[in-house]
Formats: C-alpha cells, sequence, structure tokens
C-alpha cells in the first residue's frame, strides 16, 4: 500500500497546475478585466477589508456558483473561459479552489498568492465593509 497523500503534496500539486498571481500582479490584472472571486468568510472579510470589485463567494458555495451547469450558477462568474482569481486569506484554499476549477473544465483560474493578506501588507487598496 503507497504512502498517505498528505496535505503538502495536495497543496504543492495544486500549486503546478495553476497560475499564481502577486498581489501586484493581481491590480495589473483587474485592470484588464479579470474578475476576482473573494472566498473568505462574512467575518474576516468584515474585520479586514475586501479588494475594490471582487465578489463574495463563499469557498462551500464556490462550484454551485460557477458551475454553469449548476441549478445555483452566477451568470457573473460561470463562463468557464474567463479569468477567475481565487482569493482566500492567506492563499492556499485559493490553490486548491483553483486546481478544482481546472479539473471541471474551467480553462484560466488563477489564484492570489499569499491571499487577501498579502494583498493588503502589499499597501493595496482595501475596501471595508460593515
Amino acid at each position: 500500500m503507497p504512502g498517505r497523500y498528505d496535505v503538502n503534496q495536495f497543496l504543492a500539486d495544486a500549486r503546478a497546475r495553476i497560475v499564481r498571481l502577486s498581489p501586484l500582479e493581481l491590480q495589473e490584472a483587474m485592470a484588464s478585466g479579470v474578475v476576482v472571486l473573494d472566498t473568505r468568510s462574512g467575518g474576516d472579510r468584515i474585520r479586514e477589508g475586501t479588494i475594490g470589485g471582487s465578489l463574495h463567494v463563499p469557498l462551500s458555495l464556490l462550484l454551485w456558483r460557477v458551475d454553469p451547469a449548476a441549478e445555483y450558477a452566477d451568470s457573473r462568474i460561470n463562463d468557464v473561459d474567463a479569468p477567475l482569481v481565487i482569493v482566500c486569506n492567506d492563499g492556499y484554499s485559493s490553490s486548491w479552489a483553483a486546481a478544482t476549477l481546472l479539473d471541471i473544465g474551467f480553462s484560466n483560474p488563477m489564484d492570489l498568492a499569499g491571499g487577501f493578506r498579502a494583498w493588503s501588507a502589499a499597501g493595496l487598496p482595501v475596501v471595508r465593509i460593515a
């Protein structure tokens, strides 16, 4: 029986298949129309703020919102060829999510390396929500 497939290998395999953007690269890409999906909890978004123009799609709902065949698909984000950038707190679950989008047929899912906290630490604009 082979050894256990641990979370670190799972993450490395996911990241090997996706494009990861730095905060500055994401800022530039936003000017050309990428869609940013913030998968963080509502509480994190209230405490830490958001990236302006991002759409809140909790991680637990992501696949049902992006898949054009899903009953609860969101037409703003279910074009399988559109560039989508997934953002989480620190850039871990977003890597997994972007790789999962590849697995279901999306051609251009990406994630933000370091997550929202890297964006904020880079001094990029943060929008506060109530």
